[in-house]
Parts: C-alpha cells; sequence; structure tokens
C-alpha cells in the first residue's frame, strides 16, 4: 500500500490512542516492528490556538517514522488551520479522526459524530485535503448505530474526496468498545475503493493480525492489544512469516523494555509528571509475572525515576529468566 511517498507492504500500525500514544511509547512500538504509527488526537480548535499541550502533543522525531499526526473537529475552517500549524512539524501524513464515540466530542459534530452529517464529514475531509500538501488519510466506524450502517457511501466518499488512505473500527458509534468488531465489511469496502484499506478491532493475537488480512484489507491497525503487549508487532510479524508463535518475552525483556519506555517519558515529560503519567503502563509489563502485586503497589508511589528503576531491578534478581504468561 501507498501513502504518499511511503509506500508498505502489509503494515502493522499503532492506533492513535489517547492519554497511550506518546511519543515514547510510540518509539517503543516502532523498535519493536510496529511499521506505522499515529500520534493522540489532538484538537484542531486547539491548535489555531497554539494551545501548549496540544502542541506538545504532536511532536515527533524521525525514529518513529513513518508518523502521522491525526487531529478531530467539526469545523472546516479550523481543520485548515490545524493542517497548516502541522506542516511545520512534517510528519508523513495527516490523519483525520471520525471515530472517536466520547459523548463530549461528537455533541459538537466532531469524530465519530460526523456520521450523523455526511456532508460536513466530506467537507472536513475536502478542506483539509485542499489545505496541506501533505497526504491525509481518515479514520472512522461502521456508522451511528446498527440501524445507520453508512461504511461503504462513507468510504467512496472520503477516496472522491482526496483522501489517500482509511482505516476502519469495525464497530458502530454505539457500541464504543463493547461487543464485537464486525470484520465482515472489510471485504466490501475493499471492493468498492482504489485507496488503501487499513482494519482495525479486536486485534490482540497475531493469529487475529493473519485473520484480518486475509479479509483483503491492505493492513492491520493495534490498539488496545498494544498496550499490554507491545510486543505484539514482532510477535505477527514472525507469525505472518514463518507459520508458528513466537515465545512470549521473558520476565527479563519485559522489565528491561519497561526501564527503557520509562527513561523514554521522563526525557519526553520531565522527572516528576513523566514518571506519574507512566503509572498507567505498569499494568501492562507486568501483567502476568509472579509475585508482582507489591512491586506495582510500590511503583505506583513513587514520583522519580531511581526508586523505580532500583525496585524493578530488585524484583528481577528475584526472579528466574522464564516466558511471562499473558
Amino acid at each position: 500500500m501507498k501513502i504518499g511517498s511511503i509506500e508498505l507492504q502489509q503494515p502493522l500500525a499503532l492506533a492513535p490512542m489517547e492519554d497511550v500514544t506518546e511519543l515514547p511509547f510510540r518509539l517503543i512500538c516502532r523498535r519493536l516492528g510496529a511499521d506505522v504509527v499515529y500520534t493522540e488526537f489532538t484538537a484542531s480548535e486547539a491548535l489555531i490556538r497554539d494551545v501548549p499541550k496540544a502542541l506538545h502533543k504532536i511532536e515527533i522525531c524521525d525514529e518513529e517514522r513513518p508518523v502521522g499526526i491525526q487531529i478531530f473537529g467539526g469545523r472546516p475552517e479550523a481543520m485548515e488551520g490545524a493542517a497548516q500549524v502541522i506542516e511545520k512539524f512534517q510528519p508523513d501524513f495527516i490523519d483525520i479522526n471520525c471515530g472517536c464515540w466520547v459523548k463530549n466530542h461528537v455533541a459538537r459534530n466532531e469524530g465519530a459524530g460526523l456520521l450523523r452529517d455526511l456532508p460536513l464529514f466530506e467537507k472536513i475531509v475536502k478542506s483539509t485535503v485542499k489545505s496541506t500538501k501533505l497526504p491525509v488519510t481518515v479514520k472512522t466506524r461502521l456508522g451511528w448505530d446498527d440501524q445507520s450502517i453508512v461504511i461503504v457511501d462513507v468510504a467512496k466518499m472520503v477516496e472522491d474526496a482526496g483522501a489517500q488512505a482509511l482505516t476502519l473500527h469495525c464497530r458502530t458509534r454505539a457500541q464504543a468498545h463493547n461487543g464485537f468488531a464486525d470484520w465482515m465489511w472489510l471485504e466490501k469496502i475493499k471492493k468498492a475503493i482504489s485507496i488503501p484499506l487499513i482494519g482495525n478491532g479486536d486485534i490482540t493475537t497475531p493469529q487475529d493480525v493473519k485473520a484480518m488480512l486475509d479479509t483483503s484489507c491492505d493492513g492491520v491497525m493495534i490498539g488496545r492489544g498494544a498496550i499490554a503487549n507491545p510486543w505484539i508487532f514482532k510477535q505477527s510479524k514472525h507469525y505472518l512469516k514463518t507459520g508458528q508463535v513466537l515465545a512470549e518475552p521473558t520476565i527479563k525483556e519485559r522489565i528491561q523494555v519497561c526501564l527503557e519506555h520509562l527513561e523514554l517519558a521522563v526525557k519526553y515529560s520531565g522527572e516528576r509528571h513523566g514518571v506519574i503519567t507512566f503509572r498507567k503502563h505498569y499494568a501492562g509489563y507486568l501483567r502476568g509475572l509472579p509475585n508482582v502485586s507489591s512491586v506495582r503497589s510500590d511503583l505506583m508511589q513513587y514520583t522519580q525515576s531511581e526508586p523505580v528503576v532500583e525496585r524493578l531491578k530488585k524484583y528481577l534478581e528475584n526472579c528466574h529468566s522464564e516466558p511471562a504468561a499473558v
């Protein structure tokens, strides 16, 4: 598949996730095999007002390329302005979030709220494409609910509006993250459009990755499945190449990557803020490890990185390096 000058064969992408896909996590996933990464979704209204927090969210680095900056908004004018701000950061492409289900966003015709107003949806895409030299892609859902699944028409509209790829989370807005993702739509959509189609939803194992690729989509986007297991990209590539399941990372590997991620978080956000916000990742890195409950309790109290490093190294010394249960 091709987006702008980027050419990838069945890429595995890290999904944009609020409060998760900060630059440090994106780097970890790239190092563990992700082919494409996306920033957290960022409000177009905040970007055109130069809000420091929003600008910080879209900071990128060369090591993580190819990387897309994802934005959302309900006003074409704001999306146009945001796209022009983003050009200064020089991502590989811009992605428009048309799938966020959160109530306060959809109430403002943002995210999945656009699925109730297809003329506005179309205008948002066209305006963004027109305002930038960067490639523009779109991520959306099947429809508002089971009674209004409009994805085939939306896919055609997105292509006609100039988007260079479409990512589909195979749920409706009403489902949020509940129920099951309906992958059967991927094959139908692929037959209706010529731009690349990336599938998303319920990908937690390498076998899931292969099954989704078998629907004829061009790539797979992994979201929540990567939070607790960023190794899923490496594992999936091994499985696609060999048909064999790669061994789970050892306890030592888990601790090493956890500490590597923590170091990146501190560099990105500063010592105290980096350590505190990193707490959300301990559950994933330590899940299933033996005798770890007291370790997690200790880690949640620290506000400096040094005691975190010491506590995890002490824990590792008391463990045998064996595959971790997941």
